[in-house]
């Protein structure tokens, strides 16, 4: 096989025993199609490149001014398709194993107090033009926050995993993998309220001879569910009802509140790991930082010592 065409059967070898997305099998095309171009600009190829390329390649990009994690991702792309090449034979060595990345700048996630996600899910039980509407909003932020779900796995959530008042929510996560959550009583509450509107509904729409949906959030539009968009503009609608600082709310922050209230009320990191589907428990550790943060605050604001406050008496 040709070089030139090992990235086609690469990307395709991620697909398939990965089940990596399609954003970030496009991500990967672009930055080996720019990584072959470069070495083809200086007479070489990615069948015969060495170490010392794959590292002036880095050297490149980072005169070009890319972000720390642009280039972490472009070598990312070039280890896997070496070691792509080399467990297919396509070359008895790997150049890039030994290379070092330039790391991400890893930024604490922002997230909510309780009292602020209090007032978010308040706002949602009063916010809508109906009472189907007002359901289906608490129900939306209840499981958000009870399940730790990213928002695309929440608006596509089938109706069949709510069904029979369930301790339990089967999801569908990244690549394909699928996950346990718990629910909370309140969620599980607001659920089956929204469950008895939702099949009223669609009892109404069947009459008209409409399809059922098999989405728990269904809608007319072309995907069959509530979108990402349309629930990304509702929260900002709840976080002004609320008196929250919109820019502070998304679905994400949300997913963050629900990890960092739960470690701070005492469960594992493994347990975390497994209800937000991380693949690894280093990206769960994250949020151990966000509390040891929030403690150095509490501490800089609180303490009679810290020299913000003078409460010392003479």
């Amino acid at each position: 096989m040709a070089a030139s065409n090992w990235i086609s059967p690469f990307l395709e070898a991620q697909a398939a025993e990965l089940g990596a997305a399609e954003n970030t099998l496009l991500a990967y095309g672009r930055d080996l199609m720019d990584f072959d171009s470069w070495l083809t600009g200086r007479g070489g190829d990615v069948a015969a490149a060495k170490r010392d390329d794959i590292e002036s390649y880095l050297v490149h990009c980072d005169d070009q001014g890319f972000a720390a994690s642009t280039k972490a991702r472009r070598l990312s792309a070039i280890k896997q398709l070496y070691r792509f090449a080399f467990e297919e034979g396509l070359r008895d060595d790997n150049p890039a194993i030994e290379i070092k990345g330039p790391g991400r700048t890893k930024r604490l996630p922002k997230t909510l107090s309780h009292d602020e996600v209090d007032r978010l899910l308040e706002a949602a039980r009063s916010h809508g033009r109906s009472d189907a509407d007002r359901l289906r909003n608490q129900c939306l932020m209840e499981l958000l926050y009870a399940t730790g779900m990213r928002v695309s796995e929440l608006v596509s959530l089938p109706v069949m995993a709510a069904r029979g008042d369930p301790r339990m929510l089967l999801v569908l996560g990244k690549g394909g993998k699928e996950r346990m959550v718990p629910l909370s009583p309140p969620a599980r509450e607001a659920l089956a309220a929204w469950l008895v509107d939702r099949d009223q509904a669609e009892e109404e729409a069947r009459k008209k001879r409409h399809p059922p949906s098999r989405f728990l959030f269904p809608s007319r539009g072309k995907t069959g569910h509530l979108t990402r968009h349309r629930f990304y503009a509702l929260i900002k609608e709840l976080a002004v009802l609320a008196g929250v600082t919109p820019s502070k709310v998304t679905p994400h922050t949300l997913r963050h509140a629900f990890a960092t209230h739960l470690l701070a009320g005492g469960a594992d990191l493994r347990s975390i790991q497994v209800m937000l589907g991380h693949a690894d428990v280093a990206t769960t550790e994250i949020y151990t930082h966000v509390l040891d943060e929030r403690l150095r605050e509490l501490v800089l604001e609180h303490h009679p010592l810290s020299g913000t406050k003078d409460r010392r008496k003479d």
